[in-house]
């Protein structure tokens, strides 16, 4: 009898599992894939690039000798299995390299352009996310207004607009000919944080929260409609509840769960769209000192700057999920 009643035990104890344990297990397994993968393709589009490596750092001062030595010293003499492991063995133990364009260590280059970089990016996200979020609510709950009107169409033109064209028309206003309020370029020098100059940080901000904002808000706007015209909700009314504990206990719980993935995703875009805006004002970032390397090609930056981007996409997926899984009341309940 007790043989008998195992595997249903075992099935019941399985479909009890907590939903955010089962998900985070399954997302970090598939983050920890992405890497290795992202790893692997990084390293090989590194390799199979046109012409060598160590007589584009060397130039017209090129001759056997120093191409030999510049080659060992890159390891280019081994082969590509052992390249590899050499390479993915330094990102575990902190042994980066040396920069091929001019030979500091590639940690002390990309360090001060990565985390201003992340000020950026999340000061822009954190903003443009409460935003977006509180247009939305406000603009669902005066479905047809004035208000609701002109936000929709104010987040359709803006939809229309690329990075450079919001930055360009910011710097116009700003600080050129209507007016000097704000610099118009960064003129930091390489290895200063943004934080010493903080309204160099104003316009590069103003521009990613304005281009990511009408995501925010039209899927926020959509999913408080939607709460607003549910059957509990109007099961709530109908029981005398009030209005203000319905939009905050019942409604917006439920809307601010497909928000969040809008959200998250609008992360990953601005570790992409940074690139852009950080060139436009010369902001000294991840993304202007990627476009440096590739001009230089200077590949051991190169392949740390994607991995650290492919890093930060997956850690975003992952905390994206989760929070929109505690936030949804009908999701974070095991069954």
């Amino acid at each position: 009898m007790a043989t008998a009643t195992a595997p249903a035990e075992q099935a019941v104890s399985g479909r009890n599992e907590h939903p955010l344990l089962v998900l985070t297990a399954r997302r970090l397994a598939i983050g920890v894939l992405t890497l290795f993968l992202v790893s692997v393709i990084v390293f090989l589009a590194t390799e199979v690039l046109p012409g060598n490596a160590a007589f584009a750092v060397l130039g017209r001062s090129a001759n056997p000798a120093r191409l030999h030595a510049l080659e060992r010293q890159l390891h280019l003499d081994q082969g590509v299995l052992a390249q590899y492991w050499s390479w993915l063995s330094g990102l575990f133990t902190g042994r980066l390299g040396t920069s091929l364009a001019n030979g500091e260590p590639v940690w002390g280059l990309v360090e001060p352009r990565l985390i201003n970089s992340a000020v950026l990016v999340f000061a822009a996200g954190v903003i443009g996310a409460v935003v977006g979020v509180a247009l939305g609510a406000i603009a669902a709950l005066r479905k047809d207004s004035l208000f609701d009107h002109v936000c929709s169409v104010a987040a359709l033109t803006v939809t229309s607009l690329p990075e450079f064209v919001v930055a360009i028309t910011l710097i116009i206003v700003f600080s050129t000919v209507v007016s000097h309020l704000l610099p118009a370029v960064s003129l930091l020098p390489p290895g200063t944080y943004a934080w010493s100059q903080p309204e160099l940080l104003i316009l590069p901000v103003a521009t990613l929260v304005i281009v990511i904002v009408p995501y925010i808000f039209r899927m926020m706007r959509a999913a408080m409609i939607e709460a607003l015209e549910s059957d509990y909700v109007e099961m709530a009314r109908l029981k005398g509840v009030p209005e203000w504990r319905i939009v905050l206990v019942h409604a917006l719980p439920n809307a601010i769960a497909p928000t969040i993935q809008v959200i998250g995703l609008n992360f990953l875009y601005l570790a992409g769209g940074v690139v852009v805006v950080e060139y436009v004002f010369n902001f000294p970032g991840i993304g202007q000192g990627l476009v440096f390397a590739v001009d230089n090609r200077d590949i051991p930056v190169i392949q740390l700057i994607v991995v650290v981007l492919a890093a930060f996409y997956v850690c975003v997926n992952i905390v994206s999920d989760v929070i929109a899984l505690l936030a949804s009341p009908r999701r974070r309940i095991p069954r």
